[in-house]
């Protein structure tokens, strides 16, 4: 088998057929037409003699060989960007694109903190940055979608490095006529026959609510679910509840009339940050300067993290 005059862009068409599910969103993606891509891609499947996709008239699938084959392309595509990244990484550690992860609970209150300094401390970056919750952006990064996600920690997923940030204490967020709001501080055992409102399963924050105060909840809160602290604070407002808030995010969602944020306290529940990336991602030089980065310029309400506690 000759497979010499098998393309980087071929490998490149089959990754976003796969990811998309779609030749035409994928000739979209890739900035083709769809039969040129259609074409190229039936040309590597005869180079190769197996099948890449089953297709039919309503979806795209990847056939077994297909799966092991588009595995293979992703780390091909990714050796190759990394001699420009090398490259780069010489001149300038952040230089270029550079796609980041980051959690739907941190996201919004501390991306627009970094976004305008980073840019500003390094100008040529291009940065791509993507929402998801853990589990997903834990899968784009095993599968080299994203080169690295704001998490909180611990991460479990094998193949992957954390180099913690901060930590960052939480709130408590409760109605203004709940016996919490006339405290100055929480105690964790205050909590005690409240109904704790938490978000759906798959947020992270869930998971550490209910480390900090699951004892206390009711046996009717699954009802009360919700898929962003943005509703939560609503539904505080509302008097359905109290709910725990990432001290980031207290600065915009504790202004809601009706609702009152206190701290706990000492020593104050919080969750760890850190900045998750592959062990194999070839660009060490972008995430040591991202994280340098981060580590000197904290936004006010957390704490620097050991540097002892890194994961691998």
């Amino acid at each position: 088998m000759d497979l010499t005059a098998v393309t980087l862009t071929e490998l490149r068409y089959v990754v976003a057929v796969a990811d998309t599910g779609h030749f035409g969103r994928a000739a979209d993606e890739c900035h083709v037409s769809q039969p040129t891509l259609s074409t190229q891609i039936k040309k590597l499947e005869g180079q190769l003699g197996v099948p890449i996709f089953e297709r039919t008239s309503k979806r795209v699938r990847l056939t077994a060989a297909g799966e092991r084959i588009v595995e293979r392309a992703r780390a091909i595509l990714e050796e190759v960007r990394a001699i420009g990244d090398l490259a780069r990484g010489h001149r300038e550690p952040l230089a270029g694109p550079f796609r980041l992860g980051v959690i739907p609970t941190l996201g919004p209150y501390f991306l627009p903190w970094l976004l305008r300094p980073l840019q500003a401390a390094f100008p040529r970056l291009q940065l791509i940055l993507q929402e998801s919750i853990t589990a997903t952006l834990l899968d784009d990064l095993l599968a080299h979608r994203v080169d690295a996600a704001l998490l909180a920690l611990p991460v479990t997923a094998p193949r992957l490095t954390a180099e913690p940030l901060f930590d960052e204490p939480f709130f408590v967020l409760a109605p203004t006529t709940d016996p919490l709001a006339a405290r100055k501080r929480v105690r964790e055992a205050d909590l005690t026959g409240h109904r704790v409102l938490l978000l759906t399963e798959g947020h992270c924050l869930r998971d550490q609510a209910l480390q900090i105060c699951g004892a206390g909840r009711t046996p009717h809160d699954d009802a009360f679910r919700a898929t962003s602290l943005e509703t939560l604070r609503h539904m505080v407002s509302a008097g359905l509840g109290c709910t725990l808030l990432p001290a980031l995010a207290v600065p915009s969602l504790s202004q809601t009339k009706g609702s009152v944020a206190r701290p706990f306290c000492a020593p104050a529940p919080y969750r760890r940050i850190g900045l998750v990336w592959r062990q194999s991602f070839p660009n060490a030089a972008a995430v040591q300067a991202l994280t340098a980065f981060i580590r000197g310029h904290l936004p006010a309400g957390v704490l620097a993290a050991s540097k002892d506690h890194r994961q691998k």
